[in-house]
């Protein structure tokens, strides 16, 4: 038994006789009654009484109408899922860590709220890693440090984010890099975009950092920084949001250098109706010429 034969049988149920079937099918009737006949011994029962030109419909063939129609519709419905015409399925998604804690929690809670069908598998990491899986199809999307440098990625701006610096509350005020320069850092692994954000940072007023700790948290990283043992550079809403916060002093960059933005980043070229309906849960931030 498979969906076409279910369709021909569907389609003579409703409309009442081979002919119309047909006609309906763009089938000869012969095609149509054949398909009906091996259905039949294929179940082992008689799914209409033949009267004359007419077709009445057994018991039998109006429990397998039910089931004919409900196969059709989640064929219909795995059909638009996959290919992307409707969102549904899986739908694997990069972040990295800070946006995944502070701005994704009320995104996703009104994604699944208006997409309740569709399987969210969300991953974080450093944007690094995100980007790697993107470009590998691990990941259909995912929200990075933007924005995409490399040419087979294209996205869209979604968060507008503030980088600021971190220190223990007694340290002297830090006007730039060189006031620092040869102090001890925390950041995370070298494919941290904003581990090379903070490099870069140092480099621009021609100092360098001393030793770079590298931390698996912001929470691993703002207990050391507050117990006095070096700074770190993290997102200002992922302080905010953390119970630490008041045990370190934040310190902006001068001339807007710490200014980040987050991006939706996937394959140039790809289609995903999973992706059009998470960017629909959220305005995108105004593109600069």
């Amino acid at each position: 038994m498979d969906l076409t034969q279910l369709e021909v049988f569907r389609t003579v149920a409703e409309e009442g006789s081979i002919t119309a079937a047909a006609g309906k099918l763009h089938r000869v009737p012969s095609n149509v009654s054949t398909r009906l006949r091996q259905l039949e011994e294929e179940l082992g029962c008689e799914l209409f009484r033949r009267e004359k030109l007419r077709l009445h419909i057994t018991d039998s063939g109006r429990t397998l109408l039910d089931y004919a129609r409900r196969l059709q519709a989640l064929a219909d419905e795995a059909r638009a899922c996959v290919s992307g015409q409707q969102p549904g399925g899986i739908f694997t998604l990069g972040s990295i860590e800070s946006t995944a804690a502070v701005r994704l929690p009320p995104l996703i809670s009104r994604y699944h709220q208006r997409w309740p069908q569709v399987e969210l598998d969300l991953t974080t990491g450093p944007s690094g890693a995100m980007i790697d899986g993107v470009l590998s199809g691990r990941y259909s999307a995912a929200f990075v440090d933007g924005p995409p440098r490399h040419p087979q990625l294209e996205g869209v701006a979604v968060f507008a984010e503030e980088l600021v610096l971190i220190s223990a509350l007694h340290h002297p005020p830090v006007p730039d890099a060189a006031s620092i320069s040869g102090a001890t850092v925390y950041a995370f692994r070298a494919n941290c975009s904003y581990r090379r954000r903070f490099e870069n940072w140092f480099a621009r007023d021609g100092a360098v950092p001393g030793k770079i700790f590298e931390m698996e948290s912001y929470h691993g990283i703002v207990a050391c920084v507050s117990a006095g043992a070096g700074l770190a550079l993290v997102p200002a809403s992922m302080l905010a949001s953390m119970p630490g916060r008041d045990s370190v002093r934040a310190w902006p960059l001068a001339d807007g250098q710490g200014a980040a933005e987050i991006w939706l980043v996937w394959l140039k070229g790809s289609r995903s109706a999973n992706r059009q309906a998470m960017i629909g849960t959220f305005a995108p931030l105004p593109q600069s010429d």
